[in-house]
């Protein structure tokens, strides 16, 4: 329970980049990726990005868009970019991590998974992302 609660709060604390300007439209860039609005949101992130590019969750919630719109390369290179900011966001270790496995990387995307687990070992989603990647990997399917 304590877990969640840190990790709620470390989410809120992510989420402000403490420019009201570009909270305001971080913020908009929210609704829409929460109303499946993608290319709307991609442009408001990037937005976000070209405004603040030290801000990691503008890259980090771009990343989550080019994931939902299979964009995966893309989506790794915006995860790294938020990684370079703050290298210990699990949000995206983990995020990178389900990009090499769609991609079938899987040797990659154990990587992944393993570190976000060092930063947060109580993200039992990422645990079972782990086994899957695991399985493909012994199966053969490591991906280059």
């Amino acid at each position: 329970m304590a877990a969640r609660r840190a990790e709620a709060e470390l989410w809120q604390l992510w989420c402000r980049a403490g420019v009201p300007a570009i909270d305001q439209v971080f913020a908009r860039g929210v609704e829409e990726l929460e109303g499946s609005r993608l290319e709307e949101a991609e442009t408001t992130f990037t937005q976000v990005i070209e405004r603040l590019p030290a801000f990691a969750e503008g890259w980090n919630k771009r990343a989550t868009v080019r994931y939902l719109a299979r964009n995966f390369a893309g989506s790794i290179e915006d995860c790294r970019q938020t990684l370079v900011r703050k290298p210990h966001h699990f949000g995206a270790l983990s995020g990178q991590g389900l990009c090499h496995l769609a991609l079938g990387q899987s040797r990659e995307a154990a990587r992944m998974f393993r570190r976000a687990l060092e930063v947060h070992p109580h993200l039992t989603s990422v645990r079972h992302n782990l086994i899957a990647a695991m399985g493909e990997t012994v199966k053969g399917n490591g991906g280059p």
